[in-house]
């Protein structure tokens, strides 16, 4: 009996990315090399000291003001609306440690980096688009200057080191605006709450 053989052309089976996974997995990418050459810029000297302090102030000082209004208006209003369903229960007593744990655990740091990344991005967004603009980057690559180390590490650390004692100043004032709005409704003193 004759065999036939017979050569069938081999398939080769490409794993077919959806063209969002292959987008997503690009940026993923891109913010891992970003984040590891900030790092790296970040340890080798020269040291940018005077630039990151200046951002320290702008990043950190500058935001101050409008964190503090949105955290006290926080805790006053989440006071304000826990009252009376805690009230029909008989557990006022419990508003001041339900409002702290939500203040400190969810709600303070999550606002507060929301109006940070809002606020502060959209400047350092403006600013080093402006420095493009009018080809100050360029200048500084030209005179020797390593741009990324002068203009980006230095706002990364400042935004980085700053964020979190902006939430702890954060949910200070947001307890202090639930103990405002507690008051309104029945007295305790400060040491109480």
């Amino acid at each position: 009996m004759d065999t036939l053989t017979t050569d069938k052309p081999k398939k080769s089976f490409k794993i077919a990315l959806p063209e969002s996974l292959k987008d997503t997995l690009i940026k993923i990418t891109g913010l891992f090399l970003f984040a590891f050459k900030s790092i790296k810029e970040l340890i080798k000297p020269p040291y940018e000291f005077s630039e990151t302090v200046k951002q320290f102030y702008q990043i950190g000082y500058k935001s101050f003001s409008l964190i503090a209004v949105t955290g006290f208006i926080i805790g006053l209003t989440l006071t304000l609306q826990s009252i009376p369903t805690l009230q029909k229960f008989g557990a006022a007593s419990l508003v001041p440690s339900m409002v702290a744990l939500a203040v400190i655990l969810e709600i303070g740091p999550v606002i507060t980096a929301l109006i940070f990344a809002g606020k502060i991005g959209s400047g350092i967004g403006a600013e080093l688009g402006s420095m493009k603009v009018t080809e100050q980057i360029d200048a500084m690559e030209v005179s020797g200057c390593n741009p990324f180390k002068f203009l980006v590490v230095t706002r990364v650390t400042a935004a980085t080191l700053m964020l979190p004692l902006l939430v702890i100043l954060a949910d200070m004032i947001a307890l202090l605006g639930g103990f405002v709005a507690f008051n309104i409704t029945q007295s305790m003193s400060l040491k109480s709450f």
